[in-house]
């Protein structure tokens, strides 16, 4: 049994969608770069498998319920991804992440395709709360997240070991009602 079915979400100059196999490739290249997976909580990959692993686990979060990822599309082409992950549904709750390729950051499109997902998120799956984990030096990431209202509520040390080293965490959240507020403010 399928928990989640097939979605496409469009924003003015992207299509979110299901990821499959035909990502894989794509997928890689975006993965396999040292620069875009910096402040990632894995090191960058190094073999094609792990992108056919990573479509693998994907759709099987799509089965089971526990992750929906959508590929992040532009003109055709992948440049992205964005991942509802570790649902807490008595909660109503959910941790979102995001990866964009580097050769199209800063052109504000991972702006328009974290808006379209927190709208699928508090639109048709009726969330209530989401939650961010990001690196404290990755300040695009904190600007993201902020211009689509989300606050900073914690700072988490020496959370994650990444390649051999320690990182912290800075958890950012955002409440449906301060979004709804945020997307129709009193007149």
């Amino acid at each position: 049994m399928t928990i989640f079915t097939p979605i496409t979400l469009r924003t003015a100059r992207l299509q979110l969608r299901f990821i499959d196999s035909g990502d894989a490739e794509a997928i890689f290249a975006i993965h396999s770069d040292p620069e875009t997976m910096r402040y990632f909580s894995t090191t960058a990959w190094d073999d094609i498998a792990q992108a056919h692993e990573h479509v693998a686990s994907t759709r099987r979060g799509y089965d089971d319920g526990s992750a929906l990822r959508l590929a992040i599309v532009l003109a055709g082409e992948v440049i992205g991804s964005i991942t509802l992950y570790g649902f807490d549904r008595r909660n109503q709750r959910s941790e979102i992440g995001y990866i964009l390729a580097r050769r199209h950051w800063g052109q504000r499109y991972m702006q328009e395709a974290l808006a379209a997902m927190i709208g699928h998120a508090f639109g048709p799956l009726q969330l209530h709360r989401l939650e961010a984990d990001i690196h404290p030096d990755n300040i695009a990431s904190a600007r993201l997240l902020q211009s689509q209202h989300f606050q900073r509520e914690g700072h988490l040390r020496e959370r994650w070991f990444v390649g051999g080293e320690v990182s912290d965490s800075v958890i950012f959240g955002l409440l449906r009602r301060d979004w709804e507020a945020a997307a129709h403010p009193a007149q």
